[in-house]
This record gives C-alpha cells, sequence and structure tokens, in this order.
C-alpha cells in the first residue's frame, strides 16, 4: 500500500465485515445483493474488493479472498494482510448504513431525531449522516462495541 489506509468494497457475503469495517473508520462500500454480470468500474476505483468466492477474486486483480467464516477470523486475516491499526479517534465516524462521513449535529438539527433525554445528556457528541440522516451517539451499544473491538485485538 501507499501509506494511506485502504479502501474496500465487501460483497454480499461479507455484510457484518463491511459494517465493522465502517465502525473502525474505514471507507467501506458493500455489495448488498448478488450481481448478476461484472461489478461496476465505478465501485472498484481505487477499493480492494473483498469476497468470500474465490471466482470472484480471480477475476479482480488487487482483490482479497476472505477464508473464515467468522468476523473476528475475517478481522485478523485483513489487520495481517494489510498491516491495519486502525486509529481510535477515527471509530465510529462513518454511518454504518451508508458508509458516509458522519458530521457534528447540533442541538436546533437533533431536536426533532433524538429522544430527549440524548439531546441533553450528549449534545456534543451527537452525530448524523448527511446522506441518509441517521443520527448517532454514544450509548451503552457503543461501549459494547468499544469491548469488542479490544477483545478482537484493536
Amino acid at each position: 500500500m501507499d501509506g494511506r489506509d485502504p479502501a474496500f468494497l465487501a460483497d454480499v457475503m461479507l455484510g457484518r465485515l463491511a459494517k465493522w469495517l465502517r465502525i473502525l473508520g474505514y471507507d467501506t462500500k458493500y455489495l448488498a445483493s448478488t450481481c448478476a454480470g461484472p461489478i461496476p468500474r465505478s465501485l472498484l476505483e481505487g477499493r480492494v474488493l473483498l469476497s468470500r468466492k474465490k471466482d470472484t477474486v480471480a477475476h479482480y486483480a488487487g482483490s482479497f479472498l476472505i477464508h473464515s467464516e467468522k468476523l473476528e477470523e475475517q478481522l485478523k486475516e485483513l489487520r495481517e494482510h494489510y498491516g491495519l491499526r486502525p486509529d481510535r479517534s477515527r471509530w465510529f465516524t462513518r454511518c454504518l448504513s451508508c458508509n458516509v462521513p458522519l458530521r457534528k449535529s447540533t442541538q436546533e438539527d437533533a431536536r426533532e431525531s433524538v429522544p430527549e433525554y440524548v439531546l441533553y445528556e450528549n449534545i456534543q457528541d451527537i452525530r448524523h449522516c448527511p446522506s441518509c440522516h441517521r443520527y448517532y451517539w454514544p450509548g451503552t451499544h457503543r461501549e459494547k462495541m468499544f469491548g469488542q473491538l479490544e477483545a478482537l485485538g484493536f
């Protein structure tokens, strides 16, 4: 690699991996359905295609075959092959749904989209996706995810 973090394109078999790569802050597109034909070049531009299918990986130069069915092992494979050392300051900075970088939200913007207690307890930490308009804030689910990431060696 050229010193920059890799960007990924996960195929239909790797949705959970795509989500966790986004949690770690990696730019990861996801093919949510099986492609009837070749993967469009626009989706591959500068991305590493991740797949569990040998035929798919053989067809696309620079792609990477994921061997394991388990998320923990999949992340380990990527960490070992690409030397992934995600920066904790980038964790939870991408939309888990559409991969777009999150933006800081104002109290006015978030008022109608988050529970009132969240608004007042976390106003400095509320983020939103400018694409799909989902809102994110720290809570118990995030604490559990931090624990999982630490257990995975990140």
